[in-house]
């Protein structure tokens, strides 16, 4: 049968087949006359003006188009391109052929002479930077009083060479530095200088948008110091010294809501939170005070305070704002958040891409203007934290497209007590933006109408290129890292210029009032209005005890609850009908015309469609097919990341096949539903990532969040990678729904298992996962059966709220025949917490029972088969928390003759699941033996030698099976196993 067309995708270029709705753009042109070659260029170019066909004819087509595109073809001679002899030299009409040149290197250099630090001393100029000098262009002092062209400067038409430098200066050397030379798109240089240069990059402001400026100036200023003076010595994080990013912040809103925006999402570290909290998502200024006061009250939960809650400078916020975003009539509403955050300053910046690429999705926000990012930074945390360049990699992945981000850098010029020389070797914190090619705005913090055009411009390019974009606002920290903190010790010659500064307040109502926009008596009733308006709020806290406002069930969430109290109520019904089982492989047979896969994976399907058809023998893969397929054909959406996730670490699952002569991509579980791609079924997305853990982890955590009806799969290429993202798992992961309501339903596929392959990628750290469980915070299972993991996904999505889930996913299991599954028990079944002995032993005659996890399971099964062993009943506890305890008891408590309970692991004793397990069984079984087989505690995950590995193995069963007289062991803190 003829398929649709959309079933395969090209190697090249397949964002939308992978459930992108962009497709992947062709290389810009390059910009050849970057600053690293600007010497070489010049001397072309000065050829090409003296005779043009003295360089060769793609340098003369080179400058004949750019001559062109910036009007001064007249100004050069005319030529046809050709590789004729040179001829002698002649002067080109007009001005001197290194104007060209200037104006370049203004646009390439101007930056390192702008006038940035707002705590320079009048008259103390930026050193002059080499490249800008006159001779470098073949010109001289002299040369100032000569006419010349416009040198491709939009801002100048005919004059002086002194004209033309002192509106170049004017443009790159003022209170905004503006870094092009990274952009390689010709098509965004040119719409960047058509937006700067012919008002030479200066602000435009109205009357009135000058005043509502110098109020939002106001605000923030009165606010900080009002918390200052009403509850001493909190810390605030104050934004004093950098207020600017108040006006600039709405500035960003307006624009966004100018031009399609419906939504901004904001994340931003602690310093100004509050402030911005205030004066941009307009949080209620009485909440903000009770929470200093210890007024607010929290959520609840049957009556009781619910979660643990976070300090007032980490929390979000939300508020749908009306703007008017040119001063006129049209108002419009934007939506604007700003996400809760973790003292690990950066840690949110990859969590917010993927609430935002999530909501795009939802939204149908193909064009990406819908949902705007607006990532704020400080400047040593983002020059400092490797999270910050892995989440500036994603920004242009497939399935990792947010349309870019507009990304503040509060510099600060300072770290805690870390000056920037010793925190990084570039001149600016900005410098790893180059990376991705993206415009860069350096701005003083003390012209906040420069400020607030810069906010608007780079608002307008992220919404035109969707493109990430870049503002550096130079500001300073009035006090220290904390407002009891004393920067004098470390940085003395800093706060004493500080202490003297006037703040931009001061300054913009000086400028102001000369310039007639305001009066001196105005300006104070700004003011008195503003501390009026905070000294009720005090009193409003005072009476009315304000409540902190936590994530609510409504809209994606609308259904949806919290978990119940009693972990067995979190089971569900996760069974499906056969025929919709076997209709998830039936896609196999609707394999594209034409498409050749490789011969042994068109066997593997084979194979796995026939078990599925036959009911037994399901392997792990096919079971995962059945999960995923089935929750699709229900019109869930599925999303599976990771490193090779698409084949699978262990060459396990094939989700991808590749033609074998063309290279197309063909992904079956995405046609189950018909012949097009998600027709009749929910979206599904699998995509290899990129080598990182944090960042991707935090953006499949983001996804997650942001829509409950996705089940999202983040798999480990081995299991202890997931220590890369430990600060996410840490701080987000395990905490989020505590610290701030936020519910997730990701799923964690980490492979584990102790196969002799030496220390490193045997253990997944499973007793990490299980330190950090409490308040039923997440799952963590050891699926020992494909029909187990069947069930476990499906459970994800199918119950009422949403956790986390740690699965222990198996590797040499993957392919055990005795580890796999029937049709029924998918049809049927449910996920068993705990999996009783399959051998059955007679009851009475068993003296000991063994309760393990995970592939252990396998080798004590066949090592008690060998032994001919009938007195040792072994019991799988297939999810570790929350903890299973009438399940196990259940058990146990049946083999009432048993006087052991042994836990049996094979990772070493300071490793796995005994430690979680000891106190729970002692507390279960106080009037048994609860002992410990495994191997003994190691500083290293497992030992280098396979013949050492299978000795301890060896052992470890007969221990566990009481074999040839061995005795059970303890470990190091406890050798001689007691009663409780």
């Amino acid at each position: 049968m003829n398929h649709n067309e959309s079933a395969v995708a090209s190697e090249r270029g397949h964002e939308e087949a992978d459930g992108g709705s962009l497709p992947l753009s062709s290389a810009p042109p390059t910009d050849v006359a970057s600053g690293e070659n600007a010497e070489f260029v010049a001397q072309m170019f000065d050829q090409y003006a003296a005779d043009p066909s003295s360089v060769p004819a793609d340098w003369q087509a080179f400058f004949a188009g750019y001559a062109l595109a910036s009007g001064d073809a007249a100004d050069l001679p005319t030529t046809t391109i050709t590789q004729s002899t040179p001829q002698p030299a002649t002067t080109a009409t007009g001005s001197p052929v290194g104007v060209y040149d200037l104006v370049h290197s203004y646009r390439a250099f101007g930056h390192f002479e702008a006038h940035l630090d707002p705590l320079r001393a009048e008259g103390d100029e930026p050193e002059p930077h080499p490249l800008l000098a006159l001779h470098n262009f073949g010109l001289e002092d002299v040369d100032l009083s000569t006419h010349v062209g416009n040198g491709g400067f939009l801002g100048h038409t005919d004059g002086t060479l002194g004209d033309l430098i002192e509106k170049l200066r004017l443009t790159y050397c003022g209170t905004v530095g503006i870094e092009l030379s990274a952009v390689a798109d010709v098509e965004q240089r040119n719409w960047l200088q058509q937006q700067i240069e012919p008002g030479y990059a200066r602000p435009d402001l109205t009357p009135d948008q000058q005043k509502d400026v110098h109020r939002q100036l106001v605000q923030a200023e009165e606010f900080e110091q009002f918390l200052h003076k009403a509850f001493v010595g909190s810390k605030r994080f104050s934004l004093e010294g950098g207020e600017s990013l108040v006006p600039l912040l709405n500035a960003v809103v307006e624009g966004a809501g100018a031009l399609d925006g419906e939504q901004v999402i904001c994340s931003m570290a602690h310093r100004g939170r509050l402030n911005v909290l205030a004066h941009v998502l307009s949080k209620p200024l009485e909440t903000i005070i009770a929470e200093f006061a210890g007024t607010i009250t929290r959520g609840t939960k049957n009556g009781a305070d619910y979660g643990d809650g976070d300090v007032k400078y980490h929390l979000g916020y939300a508020k749908t704002r009306t703007v008017c975003p040119d001063g006129g009539e049209d108002d419009c509403e934007v939506k604007v958040s700003l996400l809760p955050n973790p003292s690990h300053l950066e840690l949110i910046n990859p969590i917010q891409q993927g609430i935002i690429r999530c909501k795009q999705q939802w939204m149908l926000d193909g064009d990406r203007t819908k949902v705007v990012p607006v990532c704020l930074h400080g400047d040593a945390a983002f020059c400092g934290q490797g999270i910050v360049f892995e989440t500036l990699n994603l920004s242009e992945l497939i399935g990792y497209r947010t349309g870019g981000t507009i990304h503040v850098i509060v510099n600060n010029q300072i770290g805690f007590t870390t000056p920037p020389k010793q925190g990084r070797f570039t001149p600016y914190p900005t410098d790893v933006a180059k990376a991705i090619q993206a415009p860069v705005f350096h701005v003083n913090g003390d012209d906040p109408e420069t400020v607030y055009r810069v906010a608007r411009l780079a608002t307008a390019f992220r919404q035109k290129f969707k493109q990430d974009v870049f503002i550096d606002l130079w500001c300073y920290r009035k006090y220290g890292h904390n407002e009891a903190d004393e920067p004098a010790f470390t940085q003395p010659l800093m706060y004493k210029a500080i202490a003297k500064h006037p703040g931009v307040r001061t300054l913009y109502e000086k400028q102001l009032v000369s310039e007639g926009v305001l009066d001196t008596e105005a300006a104070k009733q700004v003011a008195d209005d503003i501390v009026g308006e905070l000294k009720q709020a005090r009193e409003d806290a005072r009476v009315e005890k304000p409540r902190g406002k936590v994530p609510s069930f409504s809209g994606v969430w609308n259904g949806l609850g919290r978990s119940p109290d009693d972990y067995r109520e979190w089971q569900s019904d996760t069974g499906v009908d056969e025929d919709t089982l076997k209709k998830v492989v039936d896609v196999y047979d609707r394999q594209p015309d034409g498409f050749t896969p490789h011969r042994k994976l068109q066997k593997l399907h084979k194979s796995r469609v026939q078990t599925v058809r036959d009911g037994e023998g399901i392997d792990w893969g096919t079971g995962e097919m059945l999960a995923i397929g089935s929750l699709l054909l229900e019109g869930h959406s599925v999303r599976v990341t990771g490193q090779d996730v698409e084949r699978g670490t262990f060459s396990h699952r094939h989700a991808v096949l590749h033609d074998v002569e063309t290279g197309d991509r063909w992904k079956p579980l995405q046609f189950i539903g018909g012949g097009k791609r998600h027709q009749h079924q929910g979206r599904f997305e699998i995509i290899n990532t990129m080598l990182s853990e944090e960042a991707v982890v935090g953006f499949e955590w983001g996804f997650a969040s942001a829509d409950p009806r996705n089940l999202v799969i983040w798999e480990a290429q081995f299991g202890d990678f997931v220590n890369g993202a430990q600060a996410v798992i840490d701080q987000i992961v395990a905490a989020a729904e505590s610290k701030w309501g936020y519910m997730n339903g990701i799923v964690f596929n980490l492979p584990h298992g102790y196969e002799g392959q030496g220390p490193e990628h045997s253990n997944a750290y499973l007793e990490r996962w299980l330190g950090l469980c409490a308040e039923h915070n997440m799952q963590v299972a050891v699926p020992t059966t494909p029909a187990q993991y069947f069930h476990l996904l499906r459970r994800q999505i199918k119950r009422s709220f949403r956790k986390p889930l740690v699965v222990m996913s198996p590797k040499s299991l993957l392919r055990k025949p005795e580890a796999t599954s029937t049709l029924t028990e998918m049809v049927d079944g449910s996920l068993q917490l705990v999996l009783p002995d399959p051998e059955q032993p007679k009851v009475d005659g068993v003296r000991r029972v063994v309760l393990c996890s995970g592939k252990v399971f396998y080798a004590l099964d066949a090592a008690r088969k060998k032994a001919e062993s009938s007195d040792v009943a072994i019991v799988r506890v297939e999810q570790l928390y929350p903890w299973p305890e009438q399940e196990i008891a259940a058990q146990v408590e049946q083999y009432r003759k048993a006087g052991e309970v042994v836990w049996c692991h094979e990772e070493p004793a300071n490793r796995g699941a005994w430690s979680f397990a000891r106190p729970r069984l002692r507390d279960m079984f106080p009037d048994r033996l609860v002992s410990y087989v495994g191997r003994d505690a190691s500083a290293s995950p497992a030992v280098g030698s396979p013949a050492q590995h299978s000795a301890e193995e060896k052992a470890l069963l007969e221990d566990a099976l009481h074999v040839n007289g061995s005795r059970v062991t303890s470990p190091e803190s406890d050798k001689t196993p007691q009663p409780a």
